[in-house]
């Protein structure tokens, strides 16, 4: 198994949990009227990176039922490769997002106990993730089961550049897990996307970007890109640190999904070849586009879409593969 119906590898293999998401631009109440949408930050990370240009994969669980197959059907309709998704029994993850005109939002999530939170390393394929350009995992994987993180854990291991992004969620787990996580993880890791000051405060004691990304360089990450929202983008790695400024976005409708299109097209563009400050830069740019549109995957740029908004040129890069 390789992936789309190649003979060639992923670019990007991603693995964590599909979530039904039920949008709302009203405070959550009877009679409401909501949008119906797939997202899960595994899935919005799957789908920038395909729209980057990169061949991806997705590991994750679904309803082996209508619903199962609907939600496979929009991962299908996003570019996204099929063949890696398992179908079980079980109950499907849901949350509801109340997003207002100045991009706040509002969550309530029912995902206990969910069929893809059942992800286990019995359900990697290992030879593929091996073969993939890159894996891509976050906290949140680690989170919602043990079994969950054990799979995250052997994909580290196993990847031949492993791609974490912290995505430190304390509805989910305690500062102390998403700490260890953090420690087990951070030495297998090709790249760290922590955002600040928010998840460099809680789990590496650091309120400072450059701190926090020298900090995880110390802990044998390679690569570090720290997010610091609207004011830019801190990278890190044993070639030099260099700060990049944000993008600024046209319209603001909702923020879910932002931070998980930059982490995926920041990935994708470095498999295929883009340096790591341009492949950032474009990430940024993605990100700043996402907000546009409801929900996490109600809109996603086109690369050539990203790059005129990053002026950006179109390279001719070696690829990674």
């Amino acid at each position: 198994m390789t992936g789309s119906g190649s003979s060639q590898p992923f670019d990007v293999v991603v693995l964590g949990e599909v979530l039904v998401e039920v949008a709302t631009d009203r405070p959550f109440g009877h009679g409401v009227p909501a949008r119906l949408g797939v997202s899960g930050d595994a899935l919005n990370v799957a789908a920038a990176a395909a729209a980057a240009g990169a061949r991806v994969g997705l590991v994750s669980v679904l309803t082996d039922d209508e619903l199962g197959r609907a939600v496979a059907q929009r991962v299908a309709e996003l570019g996204v490769s099929t063949e890696l998704l398992r179908f079980r029994r079980g109950q499907q993850g849901v949350y509801l997002v109340h997003s207002d005109p100045s991009g706040e939002r509002e969550f309530s999530y029912a995902r206990q106990g969910s069929v893809g939170s059942t992800l286990s390393p019995d359900d990697l394929d290992l030879g593929v993730l091996a073969a993939a350009g890159a894996v891509v995992a976050s906290g949140i994987a680690c989170a919602i089961s043990s079994t969950a993180c054990a799979a995250v854990l052997a994909a580290a291991q196993h990847a031949r550049r492993f791609v974490l992004d912290p995505n430190y969620r304390p509805r989910l787990t305690g500062v102390e897990a998403a700490r260890q996580n953090l420690a087990a993880l951070a030495p297998w890791a090709f790249l760290v996307t922590p955002s600040s000051p928010g998840e460099t405060r809680a789990l590496l004691d650091c309120d400072d970007a450059l701190a926090a990304g020298r900090a995880l360089l110390e802990m044998g990450a390679d690569q570090v890109a720290v997010t610091c929202g609207a004011a830019g983008v801190q990278l890190c790695s044993i070639a030099g640190e260099r700060w990049l400024d944000a993008v600024p976005a046209p319209v603001v409708v909702d923020q879910t999904g932002a931070g998980d299109a930059f982490v995926g097209t920041l990935t994708a563009r470095l498999v295929l070849g883009d340096d790591l400050a341009t492949s950032a830069l474009l990430g940024a740019a993605a990100a700043s586009l996402v907000v546009g549109g409801q929900g996490g995957t109600g809109l996603v740029p086109t690369l050539d879409q990203t790059r005129a908004h990053a002026a950006v040129p179109t390279p001719t890069p070696e690829v990674l593969r």
